[in-house]
């Protein structure tokens, strides 16, 4: 299929009336076609205002249709079959192999959600019969469900330009919940964006829904994305990306005449607690999956392992070896774009520069528009004392922070900020130690796991991928799994209605 860098609005494609730009490779630093152009004030303006239209039949479509409309979504996507793995490839940085399994993730999500809106759980609907007799007023009757928010804007992430963009989670979740969505593509992969931009219009035009169901827009800058989180129409956004990115959305959001929520996902460095005990049994093979995870994908996750908790000894120590040893071993990387390679090199520099904090290993040397991977440590009074230890650095860094004793490890984690997972390593011996960190992990992290590393994240109804802020906006929602559905929905309850007046899925009681 044939990138034609336009607008998708209304179920037509357009010119954007603004700035134009174009896609980078990132391996070669060159510029691809076609050139994108922006879209202007009034076409955003025109998609709120198509998408406002369209939220009162689609969010009363037939829970059977919404499914359907879902899958056509899925097969739709898979059906641009190499067109889009190339051109991602081109765009990226990332190897086919990892982009075939984002398709199969992201097509695997939409269909979850199909399954999902099919059950429809999701409405909550609660049934509270009304009892005239009773003393000494009558109780009235008391029907609820769950209603979708209205139109949601959804900004494409730059590390997933298939899960988390165009048609990933927040899409997929919005529209399973009857919210119409704009996608403002991430600039980085606009042709990728596009491709699986026309699949969804094209099956909103099979399914028989409202143009406005779906709009995707372009901007190479920060205007359209403004421009969306302030109209009045839109009344929720799902962010992937910085702190700096999420918190200006939000001071947006926020400033409104009626505020909206934010779900934003930001910044985490996803620390892993070493147990002694786990590192005296087993420190070299922990320290060996701890560099494979560290490197995976040049880093380029939002769980990537960026910090290591652990008490100082030998086994430590012979963490710490094993760990160099296949880090130094470790090709150096393509980033997904030059800014955030520029950006990595800038972080390591700065850990580098630091007094407080020691260099352990560094990976191979590639080309100059490469990454290497780097590992550092730092002592816990360092990390405690300087609060830029703590600041996320995208890519393939980490840092070890050696703890004097079991209270010393306590009083770091303490220091935490919210993140999205911490991983905990443990032998036998360490259960009760883990056991009574417990309570006090649960307030860190919206995903706890047990002799693993937070990279990867499954997609399953029992998923969290959230945590308390600066991890995300809203430590109370999750953008993978099902659960997200309910960041697009609220309650609403009906007193006394007549039964010819009720929506239709409250009648049935």
């Amino acid at each position: 299929m044939k990138v034609s860098g336009d607008l998708l609005i209304g179920g037509a494609v357009l010119r954007g009336g603004a700035a134009s730009f174009s896609a980078t490779n990132p391996a070669s630093g060159l510029p691809m076609e076609p050139s994108f152009a922006g879209a202007t004030k009034d076409q955003v303006a025109q998609a709120t205002a198509i998408a406002w239209d369209a939220f009162p039949i689609y969010r009363e479509t037939p829970l059977e249709k919404r499914a359907l409309f879902l899958e056509a979504i899925a097969e739709n996507i898979f059906e641009l079959g190499d067109d889009l793995i190339l051109r991602a490839m081109d765009e990226t940085g990332l190897p086919r192999g990892r982009l075939e399994g984002e398709r199969t993730r992201t097509v695997g999500q939409l269909r979850l959600f199909a399954k999902e809106v099919r059950e429809g759980a999701f409405q909550e609907l609660r049934f509270d019969p009304a009892d005239p007799d009773r003393k000494p007023a009558p109780k009235p009757d008391l029907r609820l469900r769950n209603v979708a928010l209205g139109p949601v804007a959804v900004f494409g992430a730059s590390n997933f330009p298939l899960a988390f963009s165009v048609a990933g989670g927040d899409t997929a979740s919005a529209l399973a919940a009857g919210c119409p969505v704009i996608v403002k593509a991430h600039s980085a992969h606009p042709g990728t964006s596009a491709l699986v931009g026309s699949a969804v219009q094209q099956a909103v035009a099979a399914s028989g829904l409202p143009a406005g169901t779906f709009a995707l827009l372009f901007d190479a800058g920060f205007e359209v994305g403004q421009m969306l989180v302030a109209d009045h129409r839109i009344r929720a956004v799902g962010f992937t990306g910085s702190r700096r990115g999420g918190t200006a959305l939000m001071k947006i959001a926020s400033e409104r005449k009626q505020p909206i929520p934010v779900y934003a996902e930001m910044s985490s460095i996803n620390p892993v607690i070493l147990f002694p005990n786990a590192l005296q049994n087993n420190a070299e093979a922990i320290g060996k999956s701890f560099a494979s995870s560290l490197t995976l994908g040049a880093g380029q996750f939002c769980t990537n392992p960026g910090l290591i908790i652990a008490i100082d000894g030998p086994g430590l120590d012979a963490f710490i070896n094993a760990a160099s040893a296949a880090l130094q071993e470790s090709p150096a990387q393509t980033m997904l774009t030059g800014g955030i390679c520029e950006a990595y090199r800038k972080g390591v520099a700065r850990l580098s520069a630091s007094s407080s904090v020691s260099q352990l290993a560094t990976g191979k040397q590639g080309t100059p528009q490469q990454a290497v991977a780097a590992l550092f440590e730092t002592t816990s009074a360092s990390f405690l004392s300087e609060p830029e230890l703590q600041e996320e650095i995208f890519g393939a860094a980490g840092l070890i922070v050696r703890c004097r004793d079991e209270a010393d490890l306590r009083q770091v984690v303490n220091a935490l900020e919210g993140q999205l997972t911490i991983a905990l390593h443990v032998h036998q011996d360490d259960l009760s130690n883990a056991a009574e960190m417990l309570s006090q992990l649960e307030l860190l992290a919206g995903r706890l796991l047990v002799n693993g590393f937070g990279t990867g994240v499954e997609v399953s109804p029992a998923m969290v991928h959230g945590g308390p802020y600066p991890a995300t906006s809203d430590g109370r929602s999750t953008s993978v799994g099902t659960l997200a559905i309910y960041r697009f929905l609220r309650p609403v309850s009906y007193q006394d209605f007549p039964p010819e007046l009720l929506p239709a899925p409250l009648q049935s009681r």
